[in-house]
């Protein structure tokens, strides 16, 4: 999307924003993760609201938004408890999700911050906390209804990356207001959240091929990294609550995905997709578990009827969050979840796809070769 489309689209949002205020006191809104990314975003978009009297930013090192008041720490330091007393709310954002992060480093900083959080929100008198999961929760399976409600039981396993994190944070967030009385938990789940992302879904389209295991019904709905912020302030706001999918209207079938990319499929079978998926990622040759591929085989597509209830409308359609994502990996070259070099990019050239999960042997002499020169 050119700049001029961002400015319009940007003043389009902000209009919406102010056009909403509601009446009586406004909220001081804690953020944690408030230095990079969507924490980043909704710092920045909090503290321009004339909705909110107060950005409380909390990260491990200062952002850029100067009118919120910062506090440098980690969010599984007990001294939280005190930076967010006279927060009304807290919208908890400071996860890693990076495929390339140590899974036990990855789950021992998501959970306990998220536990550290919750039971520092409740010793504030924080009266409610936000947090963001993704809609990977509901888990890909055959027989998902499309769409499926935000009540619809959560079916998900720990085999995709960060998934398992994301249950345990959705245990935590059912079981605080029992363990916190007066203490309210909303839960956003993003689609495919695109927009400065990088995750085995996005890399999914970096590929020179687009990986179909046959008799799959692939279904693909996105969500930009706007319109998650948007719905983040929403909740924020209290102007919705409970769990909330937050996503593009409708979906994409992936015949409707290759002719938008032009870029053409490569089918195999399920056993042979699978199979090669998990001895790559066994070997260590890719960051994705096999569990990251159900994730392109069944759907998973959300309503975000709870939203839409209470208002709130997605500015992106499937087909312009699709667009942007092709322009942002452009010159990416991944397979199989890897992304690789310009260098292992020419070797592999077009067929890469089919070197990496067919041909595994390849990839794996070459980590061989790799290991015996050190």
């Amino acid at each position: 999307m050119s700049s001029p489309d961002r400015e319009v689209r940007a003043a389009r949002n902000g209009s919406a924003r102010d056009s909403t205020a509601l009446p009586g006191r406004r909220p001081v809104v804690a953020v944690t993760g408030a230095a990079s990314g969507v924490g980043a975003l909704l710092t920045q978009r909090l503290a321009a609201s004339k909705e909110i009297k107060q950005v409380v930013a909390i990260d491990e090192r200062r952002g850029d938004v100067t009118e919120a008041q910062w506090h440098v720490l980690d969010v599984r330091d007990p001294a939280i408890a005190e930076k967010l007393r006279g927060a009304d709310v807290v919208v908890h954002l400071a996860l890693d999700l990076d495929l390339e992060t140590d899974p036990a480093a990855r789950t021992a900083y998501n959970v306990r911050g998220t536990q550290t959080v919750l039971t520092a929100a409740a010793a504030a008198g924080v009266h409610r906390v936000v947090l963001c999961t993704s809609a990977m929760v509901y888990g890909a399976r055959p027989d998902n209804a499309v769409p499926l409600a935000e009540d619809a039981e959560l079916r998900a396993t720990a085999e995709a990356t960060g998934v398992g994190d994301l249950l345990e944070i959705e245990r935590l967030a059912k079981r605080a207001p029992r363990a916190h009385p007066g203490l309210n938990v909303t839960v956003l789940r993003p689609a495919v959240l695109v927009g400065g992302t990088d995750t085995a879904l996005t890399r999914y389209f970096e590929s020179p091929r687009l990986l179909v295991v046959a008799g799959s019904r692939p279904t693909w709905q996105f969500c930009h990294v706007e319109d998650l912020v948007s719905a983040l302030e929403f909740a924020a706001l209290e102007k919705a609550e409970g769990d909330l999918a937050v996503g593009c209207d409708g979906w994409l079938e992936q015949e409707e995905v290759e002719e938008l990319t032009g870029i053409r499929r490569m089918e195999l079978p399920s056993a042979v997709a699978l199979g090669a998926a998990s001895r790559l990622h066994r070997l260590g040759l890719t960051p994705s578990p096999a569990g990251d591929l159900e994730y392109t085989m069944h759907p998973w597509v959300v309503s975000g009827s709870r939203l839409h209830d209470a208002g709130w409308r997605p500015r992106w359609t499937n087909e312009e969050v699709l667009a942007e994502l092709l322009e942002e990996v452009a010159g990416r070259h991944t397979v199989a979840g890897r992304r690789l070099g310009r260098k292992d990019a020419t070797t592999l050239g077009a067929a890469g796809a089919t070197v990496a999960l067919v041909g595994t042997a390849a990839l794996v002499r070459r980590a061989r070769k790799a290991r015996r020169r050190l």
